[in-house]
């Protein structure tokens, strides 16, 4: 006799990147920042220590949605944070799809989504792109009638971003579309949630996480920005306290220095350029990546063994296998690291042939 529910019994659950322990490693395999969080955060942090952690923390994260409302020029009441954006999914899941009903998202993409709708009870669709990263032509009426649609953008492992006209496109006739902008702040040309201005602007959802472009992976912290319409329902279904007061000072800190974000992320883009072309240099083929990391493929499709020999000289990156209709692929993703670190796996991989 199980006592877990028949759906978390059959499913596998999501398998997060190695986080090894000990110290060592070049860590290019979870897309974290391979630069510090601004000192205004470590100064937040430093006087919410000083002052005091047995109160509750704001229940509404009334200081962050300001900083964030004017970052995406609307008004706070369109902000929701949580505890991650991660937590953020979560909630849509809660909010929006009843057990049986339909969610779906690219594939290959992120598969944290086909997780939450497992656990939710829904149904869950992958809609193949194309070899080249781009929709299907069926992709429109797939869609149709999901009640969530996911769709990470720039996405990921892939890196490439989709135009504003084929999201639009894509959106559910009576469900939502969540845009997942985990890795927004990489692109060339950075956005912020335009499209949340337009006609169908009340079935959008844009999420973010501080994880990635603010060097925050460590505190757990994400929003979504949204109609109020639609945030309203989704704060029904949060945890009452879902923020924590350190996690909070930290976020709204990181918010409030644009600078350092924004310098940080360029020196990203520019190691990024170098690692895409030095890739193709060693044989691989690169897709022109929007993120902090960087998909790359061979056509020998020895990529699990150059994986394992960059291991054994403990230099992580991950290795990805997704099945297609059409068979398997599979491939490494490189997270943008300093340029020192993204020298010393270059030197690896020509060395691992």
């Amino acid at each position: 006799m199980s006592l877990f529910r028949p759906l978390v019994q059959q499913m596998a659950g999501y398998t997060p990147g190695e986080q090894p322990q000990e110290s060592g490693w070049v860590k290019l395999n979870t897309n974290e920042n391979a630069y510090p969080p601004s000192p205004r955060v470590l100064e937040a942090v430093q006087q919410t220590l000083e002052g005091r952690l047995n109160i509750y923390p704001d229940p509404l994260a009334t200081e962050f949605r300001k900083v964030a409302a004017e970052l995406f020029q609307v008004d706070p009441d369109w902000i929701l944070p949580g505890n991650g954006s991660d937590e953020v999914l979560t909630i849509l899941m809660r909010t929006f799809v009843d057990q049986g009903q339909l969610v779906s998202a690219p594939y290959p993409s992120y598969t944290l989504y086909e997780t939450l709708a497992e656990i939710q009870g829904a149904r869950f669709q992958k809609i193949q792109l194309n070899p080249d990263w781009s929709w299907p032509a069926s992709a429109q009426q797939l869609a149709a009638d999901s009640k969530i649609l996911f769709v990470p953008n720039p996405n990921a492992p892939s890196g490439n971003r989709w135009s504003d006209a084929d999201l639009l496109s894509l959106i559910p006739s009576q469900g939502v579309l969540v845009l997942d902008e985990a890795y927004g702040d990489f692109c060339d040309q950075p956005h912020q949630g335009e499209l949340l201005k337009t006609d169908r602007g009340n079935q959008l959802v844009v999420t973010r996480t501080l994880s990635k472009s603010y060097s925050l992976a460590g505190i757990r912290f994400g929003f979504a920005v949204a109609h109020p319409d639609l945030i309203s329902g989704m704060r029904k279904v949060k945890d009452s306290y879902n923020c924590n007061t350190l996690s909070l000072a930290a976020a709204t800190a990181a918010l409030k220095d644009q600078d350092w974000m924004q310098e940080n992320t360029a020196k990203i883009r520019a190691t990024r350029s170098y690692l895409i072309e030095q890739l193709r240099h060693l044989g691989f083929e690169a897709v022109d990546s929007q993120t902090n990391f960087v998909w790359c493929t061979h056509s020998d499709r020895e990529h699990e063994r150059r994986y394992q020999e960059l291991k054994r000289r403990k230099i992580l990156v991950r290795y990805m296998q997704f099945s297609l209709e059409e068979g398997t692929l599979d491939g490494l993703r490189i997270t943008v690291g300093t340029d020192a670190e993204i020298q010393h796996v270059l030197d690896a991989l020509q060395e691992i042939g």
